[in-house]
């Protein structure tokens, strides 16, 4: 393919038109179709002399033998160029947003109902992902007796996320154990990211201190039988509208491919630290992902990390085809971030 050079203003004009009536129809945009929207009156002849030009610089190709083109990756780049910082959220999309995040108190209820409402305003895949860091660090554990050797262990963190895990220990212990070793852990660990807490545990376990010796068993039961859990270090990810992609993609081979990157939770989380910055303000827009994940060659993302005041504590994102509504999707992926700030950042969040 050309190498994309400089075009003047009305053959931008005319592309913009090209790209935004591909994305609207999804069929392959001819010179007829333009002239007959077009404000300065064009002639078809003229529009196909422009669209002939910007084939040439790499903007435009033609699928197949009819007389109709589609935009290149190229001209998205500059497409996305143009809106960039002049997209704005319409009223309606706006009230959906608020609606599906009405009452959100947790940044693991947030980005769960964001991954949704992500879906149905992109007509896309929808992820997010929350990331370990201080938000995420410990803020309490309790421990409750519910019967002979089972015990029901919720750990609080910082951010408001809840997590319960039904224990089967070895031997029985009785509540006020299961008191002291709460009290033990939230009294010393009280901030601790959860890979410190439980590398701390296991050093502590390991070793014979007679003056604690009832306690150091009780935290070795709950340890050893997963109080601490391994699900909740690291990222949690919430995706949805995969089938989305089913209506776009005719290739059944590729399609599983694609459906298989977005299932692997490591190649998820990976792809999105590979384009989304923690120190960016702004959306970013990527177009074309096979850098990092071959099988998303012809998709893009759009995305931003998730802040509460300076603090990263996940990422928003859309994956979707080429010719996916940008202005509408950076505009949401947007508007959700600042809301994101704002709600988690309220007193009773905190």
């Amino acid at each position: 393919m050309p190498v994309p050079v400089q075009i003047g203003q009305r053959e931008r004009e005319i592309l913009t038109a090209i790209i935004e009536t591909f994305i609207s129809t999804g069929e392959p945009v001819g010179s007829r179709t333009l002239a007959k929207a077009n404000s300065e009156s064009l002639s078809a002849a003229t529009i196909r002399n422009i669209m002939a030009d910007l084939a040439e610089a790499g903007y435009l190709e033609q699928p197949h033998t009819s007389a109709g083109r589609v935009p290149t990756q190229a001209a998205y780049r500059l497409y996305v160029d143009q809106i960039t910082g002049r997209a704005q959220i319409s009223a309606a999309d706006a009230s959906l947003i608020q609606g599906a995040l009405h009452g959100v108190q947790t940044v693991e209820e947030f980005m769960e109902r964001t991954s949704h409402v992500l879906s149905l305003v992109s007509r896309g895949v929808g992820i997010t992902v929350t990331s370990s860091g201080p938000r995420n660090a410990l803020d309490h554990i309790h421990f409750s007796r519910l019967g002979d050797h089972k015990v029901l262990a919720v750990v609080v963190t910082k951010a408001g996320i809840v997590r319960d895990r039904l224990l089967r220990v070895k031997a029985d212990l009785s509540q006020a154990e299961l008191d002291l070793a709460a009290r033990y852990i939230n009294e010393n660990f009280r901030g601790w990211t959860m890979e410190a807490l439980r590398a701390e545990i296991e050093k502590q376990v390991e070793q014979e201190r007679s003056e604690y010796d009832a306690l150091r068993v009780s935290l070795e039961q709950l340890y050893r039988n997963g109080a601490l859990g391994t699900e909740g270090s690291g990222a949690s990810i919430y995706l949805e509208g995969a089938a989305n992609l089913v209506v776009s993609e005719q290739d059944s081979s590729r399609l599983r491919q694609l459906l298989q990157v977005l299932e692997e939770k490591e190649r998820l989380v990976s792809l999105l630290d590979a384009y989304l910055d923690t120190r960016q303000e702004a959306v970013r827009v990527v177009i074309g992902l096979d850098e990092a994940q071959p099988d998303l060659k012809n998709l893009v993302l759009i995305g931003t990390p998730a802040k509460v005041g300076n603090e990263v504590v996940g990422s928003l994102a859309v994956i979707g085809p080429t010719r996916i509504d940008y202005q509408h999707t950076i505009s949401a992926v947007s508007y959700i971030a600042r809301l994101f700030d704002q709600i988690l950042n309220e007193p009773e969040n905190h």
